[in-house]
């Protein structure tokens, strides 16, 4: 890998920790890496990578896998708006002080 394409320290933690997450989820249900992968159609190498929190895993991939496992409304979550403080605050300071109400004009001349 270039310099320019490695992640972020914080983005490989963030990655390492879903496929923790993944793994710990398909260990719950009893599930092989051969079974799950099958049934989410990736190959176990794959699984195996996303499990391992590699930066080439897809977002398709990863909700496959996550839909499968029946945690897909918590990926929903990601990027949430209402969860956007900082956007928000950014938001609102470029809102304008007053708002002007629109007058009605009379076509009339």
């Amino acid at each position: 890998m270039t310099p320019l394409t490695i992640p972020p320290l914080d983005v490989t933690a963030a990655a390492q920790r879903l496929g923790a997450n993944i793994r710990l989820a398909r260990a719950r249900r009893r599930l092989s890496q051969e079974e799950l992968a099958q049934a989410c159609g990736i190959t176990r190498k794959t699984l195996y990578a996303l499990e391992k929190g590699a930066p080439g895993a897809t977002i398709a991939t990863t909700f496959t896998v996550l839909w499968k496992l029946g945690l897909l409304n918590t990926a929903v979550a990601l990027a949430d708006p209402d969860g956007d403080e900082h956007g928000k605050i950014l938001e609102a300071a470029r809102r304008p002080q007053r708002i002007r109400h629109a007058v009605d004009r009379d076509n009339d001349f």
